[in-house]
């Protein structure tokens, strides 16, 4: 099979289990890194052909491979081939639109979920596809592109000296879960300050257009990210469940606490939700009472021009007989008239607090 990229309507009129990338490329060239360890050792590598994996597929030990870029098809199609794959699997670890879920085979997982990390300076969510294959001593982890997600636990590999090393490729599939679905909680954190922030430019300033679409922006991000972390307390359930040999029972404690963090994870997207909808209708709160006071402006000026108009109009009339025209005084008393009016009624305003 050819290196061949496609979104998702090119897949259509082919058949199932044919093995070609979807979605966007954000890695163009694939890097692959083994990790083979046990309590005693550990090797750290990058490998540039899988033929180097062959050593340690028949090894006691637990090997880690992680695969960094999809667009090489070839590389996935030979795991498939050299492990026993499914080519429905490997199909969907190319399909990087896949929503998060759990297979369980006869003798491998299949894991699939998003890796959500927020950029630095705005709020902006980047998104990637992680798949994994648990075997029984063998985790191979895809990944779209080179990133530090899994920094920490590499480093928690390196500096272990007992529990961690000494236990099965389950452990490790939970460790992996576990670091991605914590890095949503600085993902949260983020979101908080962004929230709060929008927050108090919106009780201080005059609301604008930025405001409504900085709301409107975070909304969406909050709907995407509620998209692709809500089918994990589903995947987590299907583990949970799961009567695998690959899965040690004493693991499954872990993956429960990693139920726990998703479903915290879950009920904070939805809380900061619907402070985005109180945001919103501040907002338009706002906007209505800036509207409603210059609508009471207008009703003082023209509350004070009416009836001002009203004696302007009767004394422009064209009529000879009009007994106020021949009075000495008639002029003056008009504009006494006139003065007196917006007085009042400027005075009848101020009690009321209009103005």
């Amino acid at each position: 099979m050819t290196d061949s990229l496609a979104t998702a309507s090119g897949k259509a009129g082919l058949a199932p289990g044919s093995l070609i990338h979807v979605g966007e490329v954000l890695q163009p060239v694939t890097r692959m890194t083994l990790i083979d360890y046990s309590k005693e050792s550990m090797v750290e590598m990058e490998i540039q052909s899988l033929e180097q994996i062959l050593q340690y597929k028949d090894s006691d030990t637990v090997t880690w491979v992680i695969i960094e870029g999809l667009t090489d098809v070839s590389i996935v199609e030979r795991i498939g081939a050299m492990f026993g794959i499914h080519h429905l699997v490997l199909e969907d670890i190319l399909n990087t639109h896949q929503r998060p879920k759990f297979e369980e085979y006869d003798d491998h997982l299949f894991i699939v979920l998003k890796g959500l990390i927020s950029a630095q300076n705005k709020f902006t969510v980047g998104y990637e596809q992680i798949s994994l294959l648990v075997l029984k001593n063998f985790v191979f982890a895809f990944k779209e592109k080179q990133d530090d997600l899994f920094s920490p636990l590499l480093q928690r590999l390196r500096t272990s000296k007992g529990r961690f090393r000494s236990l099965g490729s389950d452990y490790l599939a939970y460790s992996i879960l576990d670091t991605i679905v914590d890095q949503n909680f600085v993902l949260l954190d983020d979101l908080d300050e962004a929230i709060t922030a929008l927050e108090e430019r919106l009780l201080v300033s005059e609301p604008n257009r930025n405001t409504l679409n900085s709301i409107q922006k975070l909304r969406r991000e909050i709907i995407s990210i509620r998209r692709h972390v809500s089918p994990v307390r589903e995947l987590m359930a299907e583990m949970l469940r799961s009567e695998s040999v690959l899965i040690q029972q004493s693991t499954y404690i872990y993956l429960k606490d990693v139920s726990d963090h998703t479903i915290r994870v879950i009920e904070s997207i939805e809380l900061y939700r619907d402070l985005l909808t109180g945001l919103l209708d501040i907002y338009i709160s706002s906007v209505s009472n800036k509207m409603n006071e210059v609508m009471k402006v207008l009703t003082v000026f023209a509350s004070i021009f009416i009836p001002l108009t009203f004696l302007t109009g009767i004394y422009g009339m064209n009529f000879e007989f009009m007994p106020e025209l021949k009075w000495k005084w008639a002029y003056p008393l008009l504009w006494i008239l006139f003065i007196t009016i917006p007085l009042v009624l400027l005075t009848y305003f101020r009690r009321k607090k209009w103005l």
